[in-house]
């Protein structure tokens, strides 16, 4: 979850003003959260007091927890629908297909204990507001890489999974970097922030992968941060650098989070 809160934090300067070069500073005055960081933090909230065994139940529990902290922050960047969907007294989904679904969801895939959990649980959470079939597939394809990253799984595996499942990965960062333009949906954004993961060398590079490629760039960099903090684990400078970016509400759910998963026994992030 820290790798999808760095990703959002490094990326948000960069949002609206994008910067196709690797080379950067991670953190300045100009980094924040944004609804990307608050909406993940939220649904690590939900399965915390809904466990991970009854759909209904972790459904119910996301959209009181998305609501009762989004609340909170107004202006934290949220889309016209889904700032609708927060303040709303009866929120109902809303046939979205945007990259939301897949940004907020790497909770789900650290509290599943199999690939069919990854599955099942970022549909729970996922279809409270993104019920269309491609914001669907991209929150699933999204844990199913989390998932296999924290399991052991290869880049190879992890590439040949999502592209014989989810998306066809034929193309570089490099090659589709000069034309790439700001998208929101999960269809131009999950593949693309997959790619990114899967040719960086370390976290670092993947944020920095991911940042170089233009675009929504907080929610790639937070999409690929969340599959490579299961696979490379993150540098302790980077993660304390980054806590610092939280407010106590935000940071005392991190910290309980960390507390829930040792509790339960949930397998760490390889180091």
């Amino acid at each position: 979850m820290l790798g999808a809160i760095i990703g959002d934090i490094v990326g948000s300067r960069f949002e609206f003003n994008n910067h196709r070069s690797k080379t950067f500073d991670l953190f300045t005055r100009s980094c924040h959260v944004t609804d990307d960081s608050i909406m993940t933090l939220a649904l690590a909230r939900a399965i915390m007091n809904a466990g991970t065994q009854d759909d209904e139940r972790l459904a119910a529990a996301a959209v009181a927890a998305m609501q009762e902290i989004g609340r909170k922050y107004p202006l934290c960047g949220f889309g016209m629908r889904f700032a609708q969907w927060v303040e709303s007294a009866h929120p109902a989904p809303y046939n979205s297909y945007g990259n939301g679904a897949a940004m907020r969801v790497s909770p789900a895939a650290i509290a599943a204990r199999t690939r069919e959990d990854a599955i099942r649980l970022a549909r729970a959470v996922t279809a409270i507001t993104h019920n269309h079939p491609e914001g669907l597939k991209g929150a699933q394809a999204t844990a199913i890489a989390i998932f296999m990253a924290r399991s052991g799984a290869g880049k190879e595996d992890i590439r040949d999974h999502i592209h014989r499942h989810y998306y066809p990965l034929d193309f570089t960062i490099d090659e589709i970097r000069p034309t790439y333009t700001f998208n929101e949906t999960c269809q131009k954004t999950v593949p693309q922030a997959i790619e990114a993961f899967l040719e960086s060398d370390s976290f670092e590079d993947s944020i920095r992968t991911a940042i170089s490629l233009g675009g929504d760039s907080d929610t790639l960099a937070a999409i690929t941060g969340s599959i490579a903090e299961a696979f490379y684990g993150i540098p302790d400078d980077l993660a304390k650098t980054a806590l610092t970016y939280l407010d106590t509400r935000l940071r005392t759910i991190y910290d309980e989070w960390g507390t829930f998963l040792a509790g339960n026994g949930f397998t760490p992030p390889r180091a």
